[in-house]
C-alpha cells in the first residue's frame, strides 16, 4: 500500500499570512519524504482562501529541488483554466527538474468564483476538460501534434520541453462520477477518489461505482490505480483530534459553498464559513473517519482498504489553521507507526500489497 500526503495550503483567516501558509506546506512535503510517504500532492485554487496554491506544477518544481525521492503530484491541474499547449511544456519542465518524479493529476474544476475570473464558463468545464485532456495526451505522445476541436484549434505544434517519463508521467483523473471513472478505465488513466467525510457505507458505494465503471468499459477495477483522499488523524489527545475535525469541517463548509455557488465573502476574498444541514457532529466524524488512537486509525484504515482496495491512501494534512508543529509531528507518527503497521498487516494477511504508484 502506498501513502501520500494531500497538501491543500488552506488559509482560515488573515492571522495566517500567505507566505507562512505556503512555507508550511513546503515543510510538510519535506517532512513527508523523511517520514517515508510515497507521494506529496498539491491542489490548485484561485482568488480566495480555500487553498493558496495557484499552480501545483510550480510547487512540484520547487519541491523537486529540496526533496530527492518522494513522488510529487498535482491534485489537480484544472485543465479548463489553462492553454493546453503551454501546460504541456510546463508538465515537461516539472518532470525534468524532478528527475521523473511527476505524478500528473488533472480535473475539470467546479468553483464558479474561479472560472468567472478567468472568463471561462464553469458549466462547460466537463466538455472543455475532455477536449483538453485529448490535447495533453497528443502532446505527450506525439513529437508534432495538431488539434481541430470545438473549444480550441492548434496547428502542427512541437513541444520542445518533454517529459523524462515515457511515454508519459502517470496520469490521474479526479473521478467524482462514473463518467470520469469510465474515461480512466477506457484510456488507462489512474483515478483519484474521495468519500469526503462519509464512513464505510460511503467507501462501499465508491467501490461499487468503480466496479460498474470498469465493467462498462469491459475492464477490471485493478486495470488502473486508485488513490483515496481521506481525512485521518491519530492522537490520544481528544482536544487535538477535535481541533483537526473542526478544521476539516470548516474546509468542507467552504468547499460545499463554492460548489453550490453561494457567495459568502464580505471583502471579496476571505470566505466565511456557514454551518449547513450537511454538517456532521464530531461524534459522527469520529465514527466515520480514521481518527482516534494510533491503533484505532490502523484498524479503521485496514477496514477501509478491505472494502475499497485502493493502491494509495492520500492523507489530508493541513486544514484551516491547524497548528503546524502538531501537523509535522502527525506526519512523523504516520511514518513511524501507522504506515509500517498497515503494510505489515497487509503483508501477513495473505492479501497482496498494492502496486506502486502515483496519485
Amino acid at each position: 500500500m502506498e501513502f501520500g500526503t494531500f497538501i491543500l495550503a488552506a488559509q482560515r483567516g488573515y492571522h495566517q499570512p500567505s507566505d507562512v501558509v505556503l512555507r508550511n506546506s513546503i515543510e510538510q512535503a519535506i517532512t513527508s519524504e523523511k517520514a517515508g510517504f510515497d507521494t506529496a500532492w498539491f491542489a490548485e485554487h484561485h482568488f480566495n482562501n480555500y487553498s493558496l496554491v495557484p499552480s501545483p506544477l510550480m510547487m512540484v518544481s520547487h519541491l523537486a529541488g529540496v526533496t530527492r525521492t518522494i513522488r510529487l503530484g498535482t491534485a489537480v491541474c484544472v485543465l479548463p483554466l489553462y492553454q493546453p499547449q503551454r501546460l504541456l511544456s510546463e508538465i515537461g519542465f516539472a518532470d525534468i527538474v524532478s528527475n521523473g518524479r511527476l505524478e500528473l493529476g488533472v480535473g475539470s474544476g467546479y468553483q464558479q468564483f474561479e472560472f468567472e475570473r478567468f472568463g471561462v464558463d464553469v458549466d462547460e468545464a466537463p466538455a472543455v476538460f475532455s477536449e483538453y485532456l485529448d490535447i495533453i495526451m497528443k502532446g505527450l505522445n506525439q513529437t508534432i501534434f495538431e488539434h481541430d476541436g470545438t473549444h480550441i484549434k492548434i496547428p502542427p505544434t512541437a513541444i520542445s520541453v518533454r517529459t523524462i517519463q515515457r511515454p508519459t508521467p502517470p496520469i490521474w483523473i479526479a473521478a467524482g462520477s462514473a463518467r470520469s471513472m469510465g474515461r480512466g478505465y477506457r484510456e488507462g488513466h489512474n483515478l483519484f477518489v474521495t468519500a469526503l467525510h462519509g464512513g464505510l457505507e460511503a467507501i462501499a458505494g465508491l467501490r461499487q461505482t468503480l466496479e460498474q465503471a470498469a465493467a462498462a468499459e469491459k475492464k477490471q477495477v485493478t486495470d488502473v490505480k486508485v488513490a483515496l483522499l481521506r481525512c485521518c488523524y491519530a492522537s490520544d489527545d481528544e482536544a487535538e483530534i477535535d481541533s483537526y475535525l473542526e478544521n476539516a469541517r470548516f474546509q468542507r463548509r467552504l468547499s460545499e459553498a463554492l460548489h453550490q455557488r453561494r457567495q459568502q465573502s464580505e471583502d471579496g476574498y476571505m470566505l466565511k464559513e456557514t454551518p449547513t444541514q450537511k454538517d456532521l457532529s464530531f461524534e459522527t466524524l469520529r465514527q466515520n473517519l480514521p481518527v482516534g488512537s494510533v491503533n484505532r486509525v490502523i484498524d479503521r484504515l485496514l477496514e477501509e482498504i478491505e472494502v475499497l482496495k485502493p493502491d494509495q491512501i492520500a492523507v489530508q494534512t493541513q486544514l484551516g489553521d491547524f497548528d503546524q508543529k502538531t501537523m509535522l509531528k502527525q506526519i512523523e507518527t504516520w511514518g513511524e507507526k501507522i504506515i509500517p503497521a498497515v503494510n505489515k498487516a497487509l503483508g501477513t494477511s495473505g492479501k497482496p500489497a498494492a502496486i506502486a504508484v502515483s496519485a
